[in-house]
């Protein structure tokens, strides 16, 4: 009953089906980047030529993500503790995507987030809060560089740079419960209930707040190697923070997702393929007023299958769900329990 609940609850977050992007698409929403590619090879034997007409189709570009998270568990520095409260935090961040491809190398993007979360959290009165709330994160945008390819009978290989800014279209009001919870005595993490007993909460301000008031750094490298009806590809993107709200900074961030797959059908018309999922984020502790918080900190694994349909040069459709290999968390937090994925691309 517990994993039907759980699906109902992405189902309903999903809504918007294909939040997402291609190559040419990338996103970075608070807490986790998403990202994806797809690919668009007409044959077996053009799929190299293929992919290269779509992935530099000048033009306007048009796109849509959907990434829905799932947190229950909750851990103490990597180790797995009891939830008394039943603490829950549902994620849901889906992206606008709107770029510009001027010729072969160069295209720009604007990534607009839409978040929407439900919780239910252990507040510093001890009280229980249950709450949903919506709006818009902070705003990105991007170029894309097309550094290096080759190409030949068997097979292609090009490498990708990207790069821009996040700007602090969010509301980061959330981020001033960090003052107030900084305040009370006793470690952070730690909400204080009204008989003086510190009660455990891992959801807090920071994991709640729509944007950070900072305008950060984004750099990125992409890879694309195909051989065959054979591929793999590689996405990483490092985020570079600045203070922002609240004299709070998050700390800077690198996240990557990839893995190997084969296009299970090749046609003139369409293109259906498979992908085995690694993806993973290393994020070291925030700062607020000089002070680091111990439960900010995490590197993560993830692991699950992708699949990918595409229609002639144009449409690209994309769905992965990925599982938590490996949560190594600094202090007391909420951790994943999944995550879903889906994309949805037009390039006219």
């Amino acid at each position: 009953m517990e994993i039907l609940a759980s699906l109902r609850r992405a189902a309903s977050f999903l809504v918007a089906f294909a939040l997402g992007s291609a190559l040419q698409f990338r996103a970075a929403p608070a807490r986790a980047c998403d990202v994806c590619a797809a690919y668009t090879p007409c044959n077996e034997c053009d799929v190299n030529r293929a992919i290269d007409e779509t992935r530099s189709k000048i033009g306007l570009r048009i796109g849509f993500f959907e990434q829905y998270t799932q947190f229950r568990t909750e851990q103490l520095d990597g180790k797995e503790q009891p939830n008394p409260y039943g603490e829950h935090f549902y994620s849901s961040i889906s992206q606008v995507l709107v770029g510009w491809q001027f010729n072969r190398r160069f295209g720009v993007q604007a990534n607009l987030p839409i978040i929407v979360r439900n919780w239910r959290r252990v507040l510093s009165d001890g009280d229980l809060q249950t709450s949903t709330r919506g709006g818009v994160g902070d705003l990105v945008l991007l170029g894309n560089f097309l550094a290096w390819d080759k190409s030949g009978d068997d097979g292609l290989i090009r490498f990708d740079v990207l790069g821009g800014l996040k700007l602090p279209t969010g509301d980061a009001g959330f981020l001033a419960e960090e003052l107030e919870e900084d305040a009370l005595p006793g470690a952070h993490g730690l909400s204080r209930a009204s008989h003086g007993d510190e009660v455990p909460s891992g959801v807090h301000g920071h994991d709640l707040a729509f944007g950070s008031g900072s305008v950060d750094g984004l750099i990125g490298l992409q890879v694309f190697g195909s051989w065959h009806r054979l591929f793999a590809s590689a996405v990483t993107q490092y985020k570079i923070t600045r203070t922002g709200s609240y004299d709070y900074r998050y700390a800077n961030d690198l996240v990557w997702w990839g893995g190997p797959g084969a296009w299970l059908a090749l046609d003139p018309k369409y293109t259906f393929s498979a992908q085995a999922i690694l993806s993973g984020e290393t994020k070291g502790q925030d700062v607020q007023k000089g002070v680091r918080y111990d439960d900010t900190g995490m590197t993560s694994l993830f692991c699950g299958p992708a699949l990918a349909f595409t229609w002639g040069t144009s449409l690209n459709a994309e769905v992965a769900g990925v599982l938590p290999v490996l949560l190594n968390n600094t202090g007391y937090q909420i951790v994943p329990d999944f995550r879903l994925r889906a994309a949805l691309v037009w390039r006219f």
